[in-house]
Order: structure tokens, then sequence, then C-alpha cells
């Protein structure tokens, strides 16, 4: 891929931003006239396609993009009234990748290959949490 000032853009907001973020939010925070929504979209897809962004989605279908720096994958719940996302707790994150682990070898067992997964959490923040970070509890 080339180096162009959109992208360098467009994955500058994302490392800063730190959390999945919607084209249009994107678009929005990029210096006006640097690019157009066209642009945002094309160069999305093929971040996603090279592994530099991942998808996930609101609790309506918006794709939301986050840069992916070859950590271990994040996840978050997203609150339906306000769209906010919230990280869930590491140790439950923890929990999740090994259950995930454990279904992804079941199916490698079974002759699956490329196996992939999108594991999204929705719900409405309780009142006084909607509009700060909340620490989704172990059961």
């Amino acid at each position: 891929m080339r180096i162009t000032q959109p992208r360098i853009a467009i994955l500058t907001f994302l490392i800063n931003r730190g959390e999945p973020t919607s084209i249009e939010q994107i678009h929005g925070h990029l210096a006006v006239g640097s690019c157009d929504l066209v642009t945002v979209y094309r160069c999305l897809a093929a971040f996603e396609g090279i592994g530099i962004v991942r998808r996930s989605f609101y609790h309506n279908g918006t794709s939301l993009y986050e840069i992916n720096l070859g950590d271990t994958n994040r996840y978050h719940v997203v609150c339906k009234t306000t769209d906010r996302v919230v990280p869930i707790d590491p140790e439950l994150t923890a929990e999740l990748r090994q259950t995930i682990g454990k279904i992804e070898e079941n199916l490698h067992a079974q002759g699956y290959t490329g196996v992939t997964h999108v594991a999204e959490f929705f719900g409405i923040a309780p009142a006084p949490n909607r509009g700060a970070n909340v620490t989704v509890p172990t059961p």
C-alpha cells in the first residue's frame, strides 16, 4: 500500500481514539477537505483486508473499526441507548479468549480451516454509568 496523507490521518485517528469508531465518526474528525467519505470507506476496507484494523458492530448493524496492533482481541459492550463503547473487564476478556480458543481448537480438529469469530455484547448501561466507563462484574 502506498503511504498517503488520508491513510496516515485515518490510522493516526484510530490509534489515538483507542476504541471502536464508525466511518462517519472517523471522517468527521479528519481535517476538512483532507479526504471524502468514499476514501475513508476504501482505506478502511484495505486496512481490514491486510489486518491492521478490525471491524465490530453497533447493535443496529453499523460497522465500527479499531486499530489492530497485534495485541489480543479486545472485547467491549455497546450501550443500546447511548452507543457508548465500554471495554469489558480484562479478567473476563481473558476467560472469553480461553473459551473461544477451545472452540477454535475443536473446529480445527474437525477439519475446519480459516476459522474466525466475532463476539459482540450489547446492553443498556445502568443510568448512573451511561456516560462513564464501567466494569462488567464477574458472575
